[in-house]
């Protein structure tokens, strides 16, 4: 049995592990909002049980990667972003600071979420501001994703029944692709050091 197979049968914990792992060191790019949508349209359980449980998962995995990087400071984020981005980010995040958790948790793949995440807490940002703005930004997203998934369902379902094959294809190349980038972040900061 593919995980696949098995996060779609476990449902809402399977929204809830997905979740973790998405919002930690591993993305697994548009992994949750495929799953949130689908699991909507299949109408087991109403569509807002979905919302929330991808939005417990990514509230979860995105705090261990604040809680890391907070533990770390700023040490942290030098070593895990480059020394543009870690500045693009550290200044958005001074400009912004509830919001430049909350927006970027809003917005959909392939924009990249971690850094903001790893940024709040080299930047010892508050923790229960950052719950707040990283439960309010994954809350909305996903409830959005579960409500399309309600509304359009069967359409979904369709679209998913004739395209499965290259549909997970491209999940799992994102999801590739996520943990290639990671892993060259990895190599980079071990090569630094």
């Amino acid at each position: 049995m593919s995980l696949w197979r098995h996060l779609r049968r476990m449902g809402g914990p399977g929204l809830i592990l997905l979740g973790l792992a998405d919002n930690s060191v591993i993305p697994l790019t548009g992994s949750v909002d495929v799953l949130t949508i689908w699991l909507a349209a299949r109408h087991r359980e109403p569509w807002p049980y979905y919302a929330l449980m991808a939005t417990v998962g990514a509230v979860i995995g995105g705090y261990i990667t604040y809680a890391l990087a907070r533990k770390g400071g700023k040490e942290t984020m030098d070593r895990k972003l480059s020394k543009k981005r870690a500045r693009q980010v550290t200044r958005a995040f001074e400009r912004w600071g509830f919001f430049a958790v909350a927006i970027p948790a809003l917005l959909p793949p392939p924009f990249p979420f971690v850094p903001f995440l790893i940024a709040a807490g080299a930047a010892q940002y508050s923790p229960k501001k950052f719950l707040g703005a990283l439960t309010l930004g994954r809350g909305v997203r996903y409830s959005i994703m579960a409500g399309l998934g309600f509304v359009y369902g069967r359409h979904i379902l369709r679209f998913f029944s004739q395209y499965y094959a290259p549909a997970l294809t491209v999940l799992v190349g994102l999801a590739l692709i996520g943990a290639v980038l990671t892993l060259i972040q990895y190599l980079r900061y071990r090569k630094k050091k």
